[in-house]
């Protein structure tokens, strides 16, 4: 029964917010409208790269840290291939503002 309530609020809610979406005036200006939407889906999602990218890059600085304490003799092998994945990572956040700046 609680699932079906919550089924039913979730369609609901649905419901109620198409209905100023399809509620639009006929003067209504559709470029302006897209324009809009493509800042806001990239500025959404070059956060989401950028946020989830720093969270990567502090992961594998972590487990650089642990394996060259783990294992000091390996420490400059270890901190090699941080600088790698560091580099790597970082190359896809900027292969993500480039795709922004093309869509916008």
């Amino acid at each position: 029964m609680i699932k079906f309530k919550y089924i039913f609020f979730s369609v609901l809610a649905l419901m109620m917010m198409a209905i100023p979406a399809l509620a639009q005036a006929g003067a209504a200006d559709n470029e302006s409208t897209v324009n809009a939407a493509k800042a806001i889906g990239a500025g959404v999602g070059f956060g989401l790269a950028a946020g989830l990218a720093g969270i990567g890059q502090g992961l594998v600085g972590s487990r650089a840290a642990e394996g060259a304490a783990r294992n000091p003799g390996a420490a400059g092998t270890v901190q090699t291939l941080m600088i790698i994945a560091l580099a790597l990572i970082e190359s896809l956040v900027l292969f993500a503002l480039l795709i922004v700046f093309v869509k916008l």
